[in-house]
């Protein structure tokens, strides 16, 4: 393994998944200026995720349609059939 290349910042961060609320606490070198306090009562950095392994479609077998950004809703008003 080369030496110099990799961070050496790594830390403990909690990552959210926004569309379901789980939460995991992982080490990362994601920045972020929002904080919560975990299950262990520390506080640490956190980095929220749209989708992650419990709402992701291939992962849970489940055909479920995530729409964070109103996309569906900009698809149908722009071709919708006009009468």
């Amino acid at each position: 393994m080369k030496k110099g290349i990799h961070p050496e910042n790594y830390r403990l961060v909690v990552f959210k998944d926004m569309s379901n609320g789980y939460s995991f606490l992982s080490r990362s070198t994601a920045a972020s200026k929002e904080t919560i306090q975990w299950e262990d009562g520390n506080e640490y950095p956190l980095i929220k995720l749209e989708i992650s392994n419990t709402s992701h479609p291939f992962y849970t077998g489940k055909n479920v349609l995530v729409d964070t950004a109103g996309r569906i809703d900009k698809f149908n008003k722009r071709y919708a059939k006009k009468n």
